[in-house]
């Protein structure tokens, strides 16, 4: 059995090169069309961070719909799906989508509290000073670094398996084009990327499905429910209602969806990519962009996984498979080469060279808004605040630049270190909840919860990641007796440590809390960086101390107006009592004197009404998602049952169809929505070009 597919390397370089340069080409031509026809100028700081804040609903959607269509939600469900069987698409599913409405809520709150932020640790250093802002910068970057990391070393091993393309050269030509268009046109760039990722992503995974289902060794949707029954015994599954792939009721697919939940949680919550996203919206896009994005995304591992993953399972040991007359190895498996084996068997070159397509799609959306996610950090939260606070508009992009080049070099090395270390993308999956949930619960009561204080939110996540490692290994070792890549490659000791990780720092920092109280004022969030030269910015305040909150924006804001909106200042409970417009309170911190901190919020009110009636919206989406996903759907369907041919038929149907909506959600609708942009971006091309060719007529 050969470890790869017979597939041209010169042809696996050729689409990566080739790939890069044609998306840098795009990129280019984009920035300039920007600049040029709708005083889009990349070149700014506010552009090249934040876009503006004017993206979007349609334009906002396919960006988080792209940010989110990692490598796992298309390759690893079709491997997860051949090893478990169909309960796995709809957990993954369930994963995927109700971190993304959960963000519209964050989003959304973090206009409210800190409406001109450029990342969330903004908000974190106002709040907790300088020690909390660099603990909160480590576990972003790491967050960032690990998860952007563990795509690209996954995106290698996959070129690796279906090309023979040796891992370093797949790990560095990957992250190069990305970085090169990334630097030129910051993320209003990477949201046009992003844009066409989706748009070519969706018409490959649909092909996909289609094309795998109806081939003649398929046999369409009957003729695959009878292979698997034909094959049942052959493809027994241990834990499954009578080993069957075909039932919903399986332990290790109930397992894995719970530590992708977590795990993906902290992909959202803790990646300061998603936040920007939100900051770069338009009030009235956040919730809407953020929650087409969670609706869209579920259907893509629903529909590709099932088909692909039980395909594979039906013609896993006929001669037209890769690894005949071998069996797909665990190795194999883990590392997510079900879905190209198959692709390659079923479709054929045409088909493994569009899967390069895919892989490319996936890889560098996700590489892409890293790099801004990481610039950022570096440029604004570490440069522009500690290194050089005087630092002009062009100094911030000049480091914004550099810092995305540093990254892609940073990442590349971390990506070839795992792939030489042994990781896998299931081993990357099961680590990567223990490192991420630690700062989820902390960062929410961030902006919810007013009474949590600097103490508990620098100790908490640090503690929590600490508790859920050693859970992890202390599990491993007493369930397998070792501890190594293939022990911690188990399902139940990376639950119970995702799960330590994920609410031990809750536990933490309400105990630290309440030990020394301190409810902090929200108003020293309200002055815009744009204010007159009197004001004050989020990176400009110093908290070190709580008990200095009030009086370092007392002595460097002044007094605006007596009627300050009360519920700006109000914790969660209290959130939506539109009526009450009374002075705000004073913040009771520790030893402080009474100071008056009446600051007027930058929107008005009529904005702040529209984005607290959008916050409740997204409250309510979130809770239907968790509901139906998590609940009304699933366990119905967790008892001993079989899935008929019948069911079985209306199961894979509606996935397909959801496939479509996504395609009209996150592709056809941005156009619709930004035809207005659209349409002077082509006029001012038109007219530019005719007055050159008139120019060079008359020459």
């Amino acid at each position: 059995m050969s470890n790869t597919i017979d597939t041209s390397k010169g042809a696996a370089y050729g689409l990566l090169i080739g790939l890069s340069v044609l998306f840098c080409g795009v990129i280019l031509i984009a920035v300039k069309v920007q600049k040029a026809y709708l005083a889009e100028d990349s070149g700014k700081s506010e552009m090249f961070m934040v876009a503006n804040r004017s993206v979007g609903r349609g334009l906002c959607a396919s960006a988080v719909f792209s940010s989110w269509m990692w490598i796992n939600e298309t390759v690893l469900c079709a491997a997860m799906t051949y090893r478990y069987g169909l309960a796995v698409p709809l957990w993954w599913g369930s994963g995927l989508c109700f971190q993304i409405a959960l963000m519209a809520a964050l989003g959304v709150m973090a206009k409210i509290r800190v409406p001109y932020a450029h990342t969330s640790l903004e908000v974190v250093r106002m709040r907790y000073g300088r020690i909390g802002h660099l603990v909160f910068i480590v576990l972003n970057l790491v967050n960032n670094v690990f998860g952007c990391a563990s795509m690209i070393m996954t995106g290698s091993q996959l070129i690796h398996g279906v090309s023979g393309m040796h891992y370093v050269a797949a790990t560095i030509l990957v992250p190069l084009g990305v970085v090169l268009y990334t630097a030129v046109g910051g993320l209003k760039a990477t949201f046009l990327t992003d844009f066409l990722h989706t748009a070519i992503a969706l018409i490959l995974i649909i092909y996909f499905t289609i094309a795998v289902l109806t081939n003649s060794s398929v046999g369409g949707l009957s003729g695959l429910y009878d292979k698997l029954i034909a094959t049942a015994a052959d493809n027994y599954i241990p834990g499954n209602y009578e080993g069957s792939l075909l039932t919903f009721k399986s332990k290790d697919a109930i397992i894995w969806g719970l530590i992708l939940k977590f795990g993906n949680l902290a992909l959202v919550a803790m990646d300061t990519a998603f936040w920007q996203k939100s900051f770069a919206t338009e009030v009235k896009a956040t919730v809407p962009g953020y929650n087409i994005a969670a609706l869209a995304v579920f259907g893509i591992p629903w529909g590709l996984g099932t088909v692909i993953g039980l395909a594979t399972r039906a013609i896993h040991d006929t001669p037209i498979f890769p690894t005949y007359p071998s069996l797909l190895t665990a190795t194999e498996v883990s590392s997510g080469m079900v879905m190209p084996y198959t692709i390659k068997a079923l479709i054929g070159d045409k088909g493994i060279i569009g899967f390069f397509f895919l892989l490319f799609m996936a890889l560098t959306s996700t590489v892409a808004s890293s790099m801004i996610a990481v610039s950022s950090i570096l440029s604004y939260d570490i440069y522009k605040t500690y290194l050089n606070p005087k630092a002009t508009d062009k100094q911030i992009v000049g480091v914004s630049h550099l810092t995305v080049v540093i990254h892609g070099v940073f990442i590349t090395g971390i990506s070839i270190a795992l792939n030489y270390g042994g990781a896998n993308m299931t081993w990357i999956g099961y680590l990567r909840p223990i490192i991420s949930c630690p700062g989820i619960i902390p960062m929410i009561l961030t902006l919810f919860w007013s009474r949590q204080t600097r103490i508990a939110a620098i100790i908490s996540p640090v503690l929590g990641f600490f508790t859920g490692l050693a859970v992890w290994l202390a599990t491993t070792e007493y369930m397998y007796g070792t501890i190594n890549i293939t022990t911690t490659t188990n399902p139940y000791p990376a639950l119970y440590a995702a799960i330590a990780s994920f609410f031990t720092p809750a536990l933490y920092s309400v105990v630290l809390s309440v030990y020394k109280p301190y409810k902090f004022d929200w108003r020293v969030s309200s002055k815009s960086p744009a204010a007159p030269p009197d004001t004050i910015t989020l990176n400009e305040i110093s908290q070190e101390d709580p008990a200095s909150d009030s009086k370092s924006v007392a002595e460097c804001v002044k007094p605006a107006v007596d009627s300050q909106p009360e519920r700006i200042n109000n914790d969660l409970e209290q959130i939506g009592d539109k009526d009450e417009k009374n002075h705000t309170k004073q913040a009771s911190s520790p030893n402080s004197e009474e100071i008056n901190l009446d600051v007027q919020h930058p929107f008005d009110d009529a904005t702040l009404d529209e984005l607290y009636r959008w916050l409740k919206i997204a409250w309510y989406m979130f809770g239907a998602i968790v509901l139906i996903t998590f609940v009304a759907w699933p366990l119905p369907l967790y008892r001993d049952y079989i899935f008929t041919k019948s069911f079985f038929g209306g199961w894979v149907v509606v996935g397909i169809i959801w496939q479509f909506a996504a395609f009209g959600a996150v592709v056809i609708f941005p156009l619709y929505d930004g035809w207005h942009d659209i349409a002077i971006g082509a006029r001012g091309i038109w007219k530019s070009s005719k007055e050159y060719i008139d120019r060079a007529k008359r020459s």
